[in-house]
């Protein structure tokens, strides 16, 4: 076997190099850690496949160095309505432009432009080795060290070492394949023909995002990024995929939108089988999953890819405080603790919306939308609106548990991101204050710790940051503090009961204090739980 550059072990081994894989790779190398990536494909997919992150998932897109990008990778979504087949509106959203994290609720965008921004970026980074063009075809976990067996288009073989091994390789993984774990299938799967394409003459689409609930073919007409547009058909019953993954169909089909060879480029056509199952294990030893290694989920609330920035924003910073001896290496099972029931209400979410928008029965679709049209005329409740919405809590894991095991308000929930401004400068929260763990506090933090815990604190590079009201002039922000440009971090301290609220570098919260001794026992919980002795969690 070929001895590779690489045989000296990597802090982390990723398999795969799509998004998620360049996001994971990005954060850990950014974090000064040696990053090995290896890509079965000598180039990246050409073609785009997911076509929208949300708010989450551009700040994510941002942290790791691609923010000032963004603006040419996509565009806001703007609105979304679905209709039956009369055209009556049986759903409309307006999706906003300024979501929780500061960025637009939901961007749509072309994604060979967002992978050539990301691997552009991890050229930059020296300790990022991404090897092209070589398949993974055996994964061992020695106990201490993991390896990894690659094979060249020649047929020579190379290894692999490193402390751990992070399986991005999509829904056909090997990786998970190796680590045994099995999979729940929630048996929700149809075919759609998928058309990417690219109109000859700008054209404005009201609404911008369109889906058609029609039993005899439901149909979706998407932004797909600046120039870009996506169609997408359901395959009838009485149609084989054979018959309808033709040029010659997309081109019918297309015409129902007046979109024609005349007036446009069709990029691509592809009949997709969306399907709906996750892992029961996302990690077995020295291996871990995430992204579509770890779930799939029908498009409908656009959350696939972005789930799988959420799994990696979760897992690298665990990785890194395991690699740093901050933490124990227990801490990687609380991963999955949190993440899978995250991705898991998701996936039903996305299960859900497939169902009454893929209903093919004319009788059943009739009874659909008497009772979409019915509650459309109705105001939407703030527990309706929760419901439906892709952004839960976590519910257990690293938090600040209560008594019975669950989360104190608010552990666990996404903090947001605001403006907040110092001396001259105003801009977005991460930029201004910068990554990582924060203790944010509307009192001057060193008020609030003991010098022991803020030694701790600042052992694990957390930043004590004072938020100041809107109206303090900024010139007077010293020390970490920042005037809160946009009113939204002392309104969220105000409405969680909170004086202060320490933050993961994940951007969820650990928990939240009212008073000092509030603060000394969180940071007592942050200390046990990153300890190396932490009970594994029960599954």
């Amino acid at each position: 076997m070929h001895t590779s550059p690489t045989d000296d072990c990597a802090d982390v081994l990723i398999v795969g190099y799509g998004p998620v894989g360049q996001v994971l790779a990005l954060q850990l190398a950014g974090r000064g850690r040696r990053v090995t990536v290896i890509e079965r494909w000598r180039t990246g997919y050409p073609m785009p496949r997911a076509v929208a992150f949300d708010s989450e998932g551009a700040r994510i897109l941002a942290a790791a160095g691609i923010g000032g990008h963004l603006g040419e990778i996509g565009e806001p979504s703007g609105d979304y309505t679905w209709k039956n087949a009369a055209g009556q509106a049986l759903l409309h959203i307006d999706v906003a432009e300024r979501g929780r994290c500061g960025w637009p609720e939901s961007t749509s965008m072309y994604q060979p432009a967002l992978e050539a921004a990301l691997v552009a970026e991890g050229a930059t980074l020296k300790g990022l080795t991404v090897i092209r063009g070589e398949e993974v075809v055996a994964v061992t976990d020695h106990g201490d060290r993991a390896e990894v067996t690659s094979r060249a288009p020649d047929g020579r073989e190379s290894a692999h070492h490193a402390r751990w091994v992070v399986g991005c390789d999509g829904a056909n993984s090997f990786v998970r394949g190796r680590t045994g774990t099995a999979m729940t299938d929630l048996g929700f799967s149809h075919d759609w023909l998928i058309c990417d394409v690219v109109l000859h003459e700008e054209r404005e689409f009201r609404p911008n995002n369109l889906q058609i609930c029609d039993p005899d073919r439901p149909r979706t007409s998407v932004s797909a990024g600046p120039g870009h547009r996506r169609w997408e058909f359901m395959r009838s019953a009485h149609e084989t995929v054979e018959e309808l993954n033709t040029e010659k169909s997309a081109w019918r089909l297309l015409e129902l939108f007046d979109v024609h060879p005349g007036n446009a480029t069709l990029e691509r056509f592809h009949v997709y089988s969306f399907s709906a199952a996750y892992a029961e294990t996302w990690r077995s030893g020295r291996l871990l999953l995430a992204g579509d290694a770890s779930h799939v989920m029908p498009p409908f609330a656009g959350q696939g890819m972005t789930a799988g920035f959420r799994d990696v924003t979760n897992l690298s910073w665990k990785l890194d405080a395991v690699l740093g001896g901050t933490a124990g290496e227990q801490l990687l099972d609380t991963y999955a603790e949190e993440r899978r029931p995250h991705a898991r209400h998701a996936i039903q979410m996305s299960v859900n919306l497939g169902r009454i928008i893929c209903q093919t029965d004319a009788r059943a679709a009739g009874d659909r939308d008497m009772v979409m049209l019915a509650t459309a005329r109705r105001p939407v409740t703030a527990a309706a609106a929760q419901q439906r919405s892709p952004f839960q809590p976590l519910t257990g894991g690293l938090l600040d548990l209560g008594e019975k095991g669950r989360p104190v308000r608010p552990a666990g929930v996404l903090t947001p991101q605001g403006r907040v401004a110092a001396g001259g400068r105003v801009g977005w929260f991460d930029e201004m204050v910068g990554e990582g763990s924060a203790l944010i506090s509307t009192e001057d933090p060193a008020t609030l710790l003991s010098d022991a815990e803020r030694e701790f604190l600042e052992g694990l590079g957390t930043r004590l940051v004072r938020v100041l009201p809107q109206d303090t002039d900024p010139h007077t922000a010293e020390g970490g503090a920042v005037v809160d440009a946009d009113g939204v971090y002392l309104t969220f301290l105000a409405e969680t009961g909170s004086t202060a609220v320490l933050v993961r570098p994940d951007y969820y919260a650990f928990g939240g204090a009212a008073d000092r001794a509030g603060v000394g026992r969180l940071v007592a919980a942050l200390r046990a739980g990153l300890a190396a002795d932490r009970p594994a969690p029960r599954h």
